[in-house]
């Protein structure tokens, strides 16, 4: 599976999915591009966007994106509150439907 990571998160937490191809926004080049125009780059490329943008899934209709969005609910985005994340992300990434955001926090 190809995963995009947002340029909010921490790049050594692509490090986590070894079985999965992983690239951060600033690594293909698109740093500072807004998010709509990011989810049409994205979904030529990748199956799965990552963020921790909570607003994304209100700011933009993800219906008209071909590509699953994770949203990622930790205290920061530092990688020591986003690693403990990473099971929950690989329990789901396969069932994650593109066109809507999936929220995974570190509650239950």
């Amino acid at each position: 599976m190809k995963i995009l990571l947002d340029e909010c998160i921490d790049r050594r937490l692509a490090r986590e999915f070894v079985a999965h191809e992983v690239k951060t926004v600033p690594q293909v080049g698109w740093a500072g591009i807004k998010d709509g125009q990011l989810l049409v780059l994205a979904e030529a490329d990748f199956d799965v966007f990552i963020t921790v943008d909570r607003n994304l899934s209100f700011q933009q209709n993800l219906l008209q994106f071909d590509i699953a969005v994770i949203v990622l609910q930790a205290s920061s985005n530092r990688l020591a509150d986003l690693k403990p994340l990473v099971p929950k992300i690989l329990a789901i990434l396969g069932e994650a439907v593109k066109g809507q955001a999936t929220v995974v926090s570190s509650g239950a």
